[in-house]
């Protein structure tokens, strides 16, 4: 929640025992804590279809017209620990989950039934060791457990393009496991001045075996790879403000960013080369403020931009996971109670962003697509057990 109330940015900062998931170095600084939360995530989503399908042979058009994604609240928890271990070192363990990856379409969208859509989620466990290496500077590794589960349902009709035909749509929930690392570093240079900066490889997940006429490289969907850095500016005691750039490198994973065309016409969907989104790597600056006063309260605000993953040439298969937003406003609050408790809030607004481009297997400008999403995301949180 802390974190969210700075729309992300804080690998500068130690925050609570959640910022692992940021920056493992910051446990070395956290002192005793724990953390529970619980947000309810919101996304809108609807694609638009402009032009009658042609019908010609060999063409894939759409019905036209707005449909809305039914699926629209998901539940997403959290819960931090972090301990003293020796005079300069901590422990820590974080776990965590990403929900409302979903679809939902109430209607037969590419004619292989309804609904249309698919269900990802995601839970990581990240047991985390931090040390100080000099009184303000340390160094943070976490070793990252996760699993994720998929289904897909009414994409039947792409049977002919895949490897497995029964292994592409309709098979229920598919579990798939990995492992990965992340390793960070956090720094005071000076009491107005703070660096610190992450990496995390990929984590290589095990195939979603129920799907591997879909994903690329027989059902393959590691979690791809990224880098984050920040600085933390600290004008006065009381306010801090944080930049954050963040690069997520969705070309390391070929199930998410294989495109569509050519790969559908010259490898079988399940293949090494099979047609995947098309997402491209993605870029993300972020920058908050919080702001403490009187009555040990604490202000946050905060706003991030990212690059767009989805090009315009690949919005056909990303009816299925239109993941467009790319503008985020939050703002949030802090409550200590008696030193050791804390309750607080953070409230998240994605504003509406859409890409439209043609659709791919119909005739040249005769019809076009346009995915849109926003998102509301309110979170609230728990900490005790605070030690510094």
């Amino acid at each position: 929640t802390h974190y969210k109330g700075m729309a992300g940015a804080g690998a500068a900062l130690h925050l609570n025992s959640l910022g692992v998931a940021t920056n493992p170095a910051a446990a070395a600084f956290l002192g005793s804590r724990y953390d529970a939360s619980l947000s309810l995530f919101n996304p809108n989503r609807s694609y638009t279809v402009n032009g009658n399908p042609s019908g010609f042979p060999g063409t894939f058009g759409l019905t036209p017209g707005e449909v809305e994604s039914e699926s629209r609240y998901f539940p997403v928890p959290a819960l931090g620990a972090n301990w003293g271990a020796g005079e300069n070192g901590a422990f820590g363990l974080a776990l965590y989950g990403n929900g409302g990856m979903n679809t939902d379409w109430p209607t037969a969208t590419f004619y292989a039934g309804s609904p249309t859509g698919v269900n990802l989620s995601q839970m990581f466990v990240a047991p985390t060791y931090a040390i100080k290496i000099a009184d303000k500077h340390g160094l943070g590794l976490t070793a990252i457990g996760a699993v994720q589960w998929f289904k897909a349902e009414g994409i039947g009709s792409f049977a002919p393009f895949s490897s497995a035909p029964l292994k592409l749509s309709g098979n229920g929930h598919s579990y798939s496991y990995g492992a990965g690392l992340r390793v960070g570093y956090l720094g005071e240079w000076s009491k107005y001045f703070s660096f610190g900066a992450s990496y995390q490889t990929k984590v290589w997940m095990s195939e979603f075996d129920e799907y591997a006429g879909l994903f690329a490289e027989q059902g393959d969907f590691d979690i791809p790879a990224n880098w984050v850095a920040g600085v933390a500016i600290k004008p006065s005691e009381n306010v801090d403000i944080a930049i954050d750039v963040q690069r997520v490198l969705y070309s390391g994973v070929a199930s998410v960013s294989n495109p569509l065309l050519p790969n559908l016409m010259q490898s079988p969907l399940g293949t090494d080369g099979g047609a995947g989104f098309g997402w491209e790597d993605v870029t993300t600056i972020k920058g908050g403020v919080q702001l403490r006063t009187g009555g040990d309260w604490t202000w946050r605000a905060g706003y991030s931009y990212s690059s767009q993953p989805i090009p315009e040439s690949e919005v056909l298969f990303n009816i299925l996971a239109p993941g467009v937003e790319q503008q985020h406003l939050t703002f949030g609050f802090s409550k200590l109670i008696n030193g050791t408790q804390e309750i607080s809030i953070a409230v998240m607004r994605a504003f509406s962003t859409a890409v439209k481009g043609p659709n791919p297997l119909e005739v040249p400008g005769l019809q076009t697509i346009e995915l849109k999403m926003d998102q509301w995301d309110i979170e609230l949180s728990w900490s005790f057990g605070i030690k510094k």
